[in-house]
Parts: structure tokens; C-alpha cells; sequence
């Protein structure tokens, strides 16, 4: 399946037929995150290169919005696991907007809500971080 390069945002989006992020930051606020689609092995690399180059710019906050994700793998949680590590290491965070119960449940039956910040929408992730520098 070929990968398709789209720009938008900060000129960053990336898109497959099944799977599509978009970087929908301001200024100021953290860097937001939209996934879309299935989150799993074949796209993990494009999400994790996405996070780092955010990451790389010294943003303390990501805000990723999983709202219209339909399916995530551990390849994606792995890769959501290291940018949560990296960040909280410089007194950051990672949050997740996760208002699907089917996948907050992903979350909960594999106890990684405890490690995740998970948040029902984007406004209550902002209210909810970790304030930065």
C-alpha cells in the first residue's frame, strides 16, 4: 500500500488508506494531534516519526485525539509508550482523547490506563496537563 504525503497544519499529515494523523497545533498550547483510521504496525513508524519531530521541537504537551480511531495495536501502544516516557522525562505528558468506551476498554483491559493519560475530550485534556515552562 503506498504511502501518500499530504500537507496541512504545520505542514505536517500523513495518510494511508486506512490511517491518517493530522497536526492540528497552535502556538503555545502544545502540539494536537488527530489520528484517524487503524493505528497498527504498518503506520506505528509514521505516528512515532510524528511525535519525535513534535517532540524535537520542545513541546512539553501532546494532546492526541483518538477520537475517530476504529482500532490500535501494540505496535501503537509501544510507540505511545515511548513518546509518554520521553515526555514525562522533561516534565511533559502525553494525554489521549479517548471518548470510544470499545477502545477506552482496549486501555483498561490491558491496564495501561493507569500509565496513560486518557481524557474524554480535547478541552478536558488541556484543563488536566501538566502546565509548562
Amino acid at each position: 500500500m503506498p504511502e501518500q504525503l499530504l500537507k496541512g497544519g504545520n505542514g505536517r499529515l500523513g495518510s494511508t488508506a486506512r490511517f491518517r494523523i493530522e497536526d492540528e497545533s497552535q502556538k503555545g498550547v502544545g502540539a494536537l494531534l488527530s489520528a484517524y483510521g487503524e493505528l497498527d504496525l504498518h503506520v506505528a513508524p509514521e505516528l512515532q516519526d510524528l511525535i519525535a519531530s513534535v517532540a524535537d521541537e520542545g513541546v512539553k504537551l501532546i494532546v492526541l485525539d483518538l477520537s475517530e480511531v476504529t482500532f490500535i495495536d501494540s505496535m501503537a501502544f509501544g510507540v505511545l509508550l515511548r513518546a509518554v516516557t520521553r515526555l514525562r522525562r522533561i516534565g511533559g505528558d502525553v494525554r489521549l482523547v479517548v471518548p470510544s468506551p470499545e477502545l477506552r476498554r482496549i486501555f483498561e483491559i490491558t491496564l495501561l490506563d493507569q500509565f496513560f493519560s486518557l481524557d474524554s475530550t480535547r478541552e478536558e485534556a488541556y484543563a488536566r496537563a501538566v502546565p509548562s515552562d
